[in-house]
């Protein structure tokens, strides 16, 4: 094992150096102006993260939306739409729920717009079209850019970096040995890091180091799980029941995590690739695996892919709920750098 370790490294080393290459230099032609960024008539906040999936960035544009709302702003998301089957400028959803199906748009686009009420969801690769299509459209006064980080060609006001508390050392790697994007020294481009999951995972030592000589300001979050509205079966708690867990996500092993505070009984789980196309056989091998569980559970991103199959198990949909802290540093930074103020 320890060879072949060994040789997949040798394999892989010409392909890490090659991404290395090309990562640079397209940070190095944006920082001198070689490449050309745009900037949309309203605030623009990038939530995006320096690793591949699992950082939680749906839940945080979800809650980062409702915030914002609450503070009476007119909110819009703007998203790449990752693996959906069309091209272009695409309207997920004008702020009264989705108008075309999660294949079109993306299963996360597709989510945030079952999600929040008079929120206008758009999705197209080049971010400052659909930006500048939001904007005529819907005029709204802060724009929501998800997964934006590495999306240099749209300027932001506010660049909110999230990092999962339980990453560990080989995780920050550059791809395709770990999962960083680009090397970490870039998370410097940020204005502050969202450290997200704090209450599954406490950060290790490597991790806080890592943070603290960023100098960014660092923003805790917690996962908290409930029994989501879009759920079809909606017990008021499942503790001591016996369930099976199935997931599609950057981050199964959080999500599992997540479960347990629910003081329920894991009797199996099925792990599929983060953005997994479910099919009617696929959903039926997972039936046939949770033989003896009460209910199966699944996320709010899985749901959308599944619930127009045959479902003969009772299943339970859980949502995240986020919540941060200091609440006063995301305020300062709002009004920082977006000129939102708090009565």
């Amino acid at each position: 094992m320890r060879i072949y370790k060994e040789y997949q490294a040798y394999l892989l080393f010409p392909l890490a150096m090659f991404y290395w290459g090309l990562v640079y230099w397209r940070n190095l032609f944006y920082k001198y102006g070689f490449f050309i960024t745009n900037r949309l008539q309203c605030h623009v906040i990038s939530v995006g993260n320096i690793t591949v999936g699992g950082t939680g960035k749906t839940p945080t544009v979800l809650f980062l939306a409702r915030y914002l709302q609450n503070n009476g702003k007119k909110v819009g998301v703007l998203s790449r739409g990752y693996g959906r089957s069309t091209k272009g400028t695409l309207l997920v959803s004008d702020g009264t729920g989705p108008k075309i199906s999660w294949k079109e748009s993306g299963d996360e686009p597709y989510l945030i717009s079952k999600k929040l009420d008079q929120v206008p969801v758009v999705v197209d690769e080049d971010r400052f079209r659909g930006g500048s299509f939001l904007m005529q459209q819907f005029n709204p006064d802060i724009i929501l850019l998800d997964d934006g980080f590495q999306h240099r060609g749209l300027e932001r006001d506010l660049d909110l970096v999230l990092v999962n508390s339980g990453d560990i050392i080989s995780d920050h790697k550059l791809l395709p040995y770990g999962f960083l994007r680009e090397p970490w020294i870039n998370i410097s481009r940020g204005h502050a890091v969202i450290l997200t999951k704090t209450n599954l995972k406490k950060p290790r030592p490597f991790l806080r180091r890592k943070l603290r000589e960023s100098k960014l300001p660092i923003i805790q979050s917690t996962f908290e799980p409930s029994i989501s509205s879009l759920s079809p079966e909606t017990p008021k708690n499942i503790k001591k029941k016996k369930v099976f867990i199935v997931s599609a996500i950057g981050d199964a092993a959080g999500f599992n995590k997540t479960v347990k505070i629910m003081d329920c009984f894991i009797v199996g789980e099925k792990i599929f690739p983060d953005h997994f196309n479910y099919s009617q056989s696929s959903w039926k091998n997972v039936e046939a695996l949770s033989t003896g569980a009460d209910y199966i559970i699944t996320t709010e991103k899985d749901w959308v892919k599944i619930e127009s199959f045959s479902i003969s198990k009772p299943i339970i949909v859980i949502e995240i709920n986020v919540k941060i802290s200091p609440k006063g540093r995301l305020e300062n930074l709002l009004k920082d750098y977006c000129g939102i103020h708090y009565s």
